[in-house]
């Protein structure tokens, strides 16, 4: 399984998420993806994010369950502790 959340993106860029993944709520996508096709779409929102954000959660067979990665400005920030992922909210300046 695969969660896609964008914020203040183009319909382009939803309109590409929304051909692979159904849209459950404004920007909050799901679906089912093959690995090779999860990180070509990946490579697709970096090129088209613009000023937006995107995260993407996907299962796999680690203490968690499963993975994560962010591109793009957010407040928020993906902290590693010992294989163990987190949000972690940036400090402001």
């Amino acid at each position: 399984m695969v969660i896609v959340i964008v914020e203040k993106v183009s319909p382009s860029l939803r309109g590409l998420l929304s051909r692979w993944l159904i849209e459950v709520k404004t920007g909050v996508f799901v679906g089912n993806l093959s690995a090779l096709v999860r990180d070509l779409l990946w490579e697709k929102y970096l090129q088209n994010i613009a000023g937006g954000s995107a995260l993407q959660i996907w299962t796999t067979n680690n203490e968690q369950g499963f993975d994560m990665r962010m591109a793009g400005s957010s407040d928020r920030i993906i902290a590693d502790y010992d294989g163990l992922k987190l949000i972690k909210r940036k400090l402001s300046d």
